[in-house]
């Protein structure tokens, strides 16, 4: 190799450098991954939407309920601050994957096609689908046949599971959608549907409230689910660490305990103004 082709190497090498490191460098100062980021901001950032007893607002206003328990002892099993994000429940997947926040927490119930869009935990908690019917308009109904006739008016809450177990179950019915769980019920209370679907424990504990305008017309669930944290793709660390989180806290009791209170008592309706 002769002096002009090593000057004329090195001097590429040089311009090389000169053009591709500065990227090189930009690229490397961004976060790696939302975990990274949790841990250099101190807080998580837990998106939910409210619905009792998953989670709703206390008397004063603060938020109460199962997830609000989950996400709170989570963060502070980690030494993490927790920011809660409410968001309406049709837009939460969405707004996961805008970055709006870093998980949802809230009753998200793992399911094949949100698995194409986000990465859920192993389960933390299990639920199903019930249906509470009105004692007036639905008195004689005691089959899901009886429901699943034209003319049967079915609430429920959109963007929410159980709006797939209705279409599967009723596809004869007219299904209206609220985006709040209080007018799914009210609906039925009002007279103006035959009856609400939700995920339990909703259903049951609203025809204890209202014995005279309620009855549970099926002894088993329409559908049964699993519950998993959703994070974006690519969080596999983050998710991997939220599952040894789950693991202790399933071991320890935590969970089921927290979960008998919210979802198999009603002690604490006297904390909520409209529950």
């Amino acid at each position: 190799m002769n002096l002009s082709f090593k000057t004329a190497l090195s001097g590429a090498a040089m311009l090389f450098t000169t053009l591709f490191a500065p990227a090189q460098f930009a690229q490397a100062e961004e976060p790696s991954s939302t975990q990274a980021q949790i841990e250099q901001s101190g807080t998580l950032r837990v998106g939910m939407s409210t619905f009792a007893p998953w989670a709703m607002r206390d008397k004063q206003g603060a938020l109460i309920g199962f997830e609000i328990d989950v996400a709170r002892r989570l963060a502070t099993d980690n030494g993490w601050q927790v920011e809660f994000v409410p968001t309406a429940w049709d837009g939460i997947i969405p707004s996961l994957l805008a970055k709006k926040y870093d998980v949802i927490i809230g009753g998200l119930t793992i399911t094949p096609e949100r698995e194409k869009s986000v990465r859920f935990t192993q389960a933390y908690s299990h639920s199903g689908v019930q249906l509470a019917a009105a004692s007036t308009l639905a008195k004689e109904k005691k089959t899901v046949a009886d429901f699943n006739q034209r003319g049967v008016i079915l609430a429920v809450r959109r963007g929410a599971s159980p709006v797939q177990v209705a279409k599967a179950h009723f596809p004869k019915a007219t299904l209206r959608q609220f985006d709040d769980e209080s007018q799914v019920f009210q609906e039925v209370l009002n007279g103006r549907a035959h009856g609400a679907l939700s995920s339990s424990p909703k259903p049951e504990q609203e025809a204890l409230r209202h014995p005279d305008a309620l009855f549970m017309p099926f002894a088993k669930p329409l559908a049964e689910g699993s519950e998993g944290f959703a994070l974006r793709k690519g969080d596999d660390a983050l998710a991997e660490q939220f599952n040894e989180w789950i693991a202790a806290r399933q071991a320890d009791g935590w969970l089921k305990a927290r979960h008998d209170y919210w979802f198999k008592s009603l002690a604490w309706e006297a904390q909520v103004a409209n529950p």
